[in-house]
Order: structure tokens, then sequence, then C-alpha cells
């Protein structure tokens, strides 16, 4: 485990801080940014720690989201629930294989999903859809083999998913955008919490680094509503520069792991 300096509690609060601010502003994307925040910034060395523990951050973050939503009755329980619990499975298979697989390899990986997850935020967000989807057994048919791949991908890398459990809801059950996005966050809950537990058995969790995420987060999160109202008129330019960004940080994270890989 790091050394927790004043200097490395800093940048770990920094780090929350400027994941919570992306969160807060685009709503999706900035978790993704956990994993080499922690590696590059703050000095974890092990990527297997990184991203265990970004992904128990990932998961608290969501977690308090979806209370919000849920009072807003926004959440599609049934629907939902189907996703995740079909889901849970792929995340502890992709979690598992995950631990196994060498670090770099790994990291290569984790860049290909950054790179997804930029060009998926270049599309553009579609709202229509049926307000009042009702759950049906075909529609379940649909929904769980969606979401145990959707599982295994968000275990494998440790993310969230939620790029690919939107478009996933809309396509299984024909929900609106806002629905899917708010119904989205009960598997990225539960998928980051499944995929953290699994790597916290190995030890690969930094429990003391994602306190100080959260901690970051809230603020930087608090910052983000308030950045995302004064972009209100220029939020796509806004969310296509954060895109570019993360492929930015996608090209430089793949860059470092190939070195890794070659030089081994």
């Amino acid at each position: 485990m790091i050394e927790l300096t004043p200097h490395i509690i800093l940048l770990a609060l920094l780090s929350g801080a400027i994941v919570g601010l992306f969160l807060g502003t685009f709503g999706g994307g900035g978790s993704v940014l956990a994993a080499p925040l922690l590696l590059y910034v703050v000095g974890v060395d092990d990527p297997h720690i990184a991203i265990g523990t970004s992904a128990a951050a990932v998961a608290a973050i969501a977690l308090v989201s979806l209370f919000g939503h849920w009072r807003g009755g926004r959440v599609k329980w049934p629907c939902a629930i189907v996703f995740a619990m079909s889901g849970l499975i792929g995340s502890i298979l992709g979690s598992s294989l995950a631990k196994v697989t060498q670090g770099d390899w790994l990291l290569l990986g984790f860049a290909m999903a950054m790179a997804m997850i930029a060009l998926s935020m270049f599309r553009r967000p579609k709202t229509a859809g049926d307000p009042d989807v009702t759950l049906t057994p075909a529609m379940v048919l649909q929904l769980a083999p969606i979401g145990l791949v959707v599982g295994t991908a968000a275990g494998f890398f440790g993310i969230g998913g939620g790029f690919l459990i939107v478009p996933g809801l809309m396509l299984a059950v024909g929900m609106t955008m806002t629905n899917a996005t708010a119904s989205s966050l009960v598997s990225v809950a539960l998928f980051g919490a499944a995929t953290s537990a699994n790597y916290a058995i190995s030890g690969m969790v930094d429990g003391r680094l994602v306190l100080f995420l959260l901690g970051g987060g809230a603020f930087g999160g608090m910052l983000g509503i308030f950045l995302s109202k004064w972009l209100a008129s220029r939020l796509k330019i806004a969310r296509t520069a954060f895109a570019l960004m993360i492929l930015v940080v996608a090209v430089f994270v793949a860059m470092q792991a190939g070195q890794s890989v070659l030089s081994a």
C-alpha cells in the first residue's frame, strides 16, 4: 500500500475532485479517469489496486446519485433489477479474469475501454422512448444476455459501464434516455461493488484512497453541477472537448502500458 504522506493525500483529494467535477458537469464518463489518476498522479504502482480502488469509489458515487433519481421517480426498477442481476454474474467473472491478467495488458484493455467511452460521448443523445415502459417476459429475454455481457466488461475493466448500460436499456425495452440514465445507476453501483469486493478479497483495494476520492469527489461534484448550469448553452462543445481529453488520456495510458509490454 502507498504511504499516505500529506502530499499523497492532497493528490488523492485533487483526483477525486477532478472525477467529481466531470461527473457533475457531464453526468457520466468522469469515473473512467479515476484509475489513471491513481496511477499517474497519486502514484499507485499496481494497476490492479488502482482499478479495484476506483471501482469502489465509482460504486459509492453511483449509489448516491441513484437516491436522487429514485426520489425523482425516474428509475424503472423492474427493468433495472433484471439488467443488474444478470450483469452481476458477469461482473464477478470479468473482475476474476482481470485479477489474473498481467497489469500492463490490463491497462491496454482499459485504454481501449476509455477510447470507446470517449467515442460514445460524440453520439447525439436520443430522447425518444416510452416513459411508461412495462417489463414483459420478452423484454427479460433481451435484457438478461445484454446485462451479462455489459457486466463482464464492467468487471474486467473496473468501470461503471454506464456508456454501455444506457444504450442497452434503451435498445432492449425502449425506455427514454432519462429513464435509462437513472436506471443504469442500479447496475453501475452493483457492478462496481461486486468488482471492488472481488479485488478486496485479494487485498487489491486501498480503502484509505477510496475515502479521499469520495471526499474530493463530493466537492468536485457540487462544483460540476454549478458549472453545468453555467455551460448550459455551450454544453455540447464542452462535452466534445471532454471526450477528446479522455481520448488523449487513453492514448497516454496505451503508450505507457505498451512500452512496459515491449520492454518486458
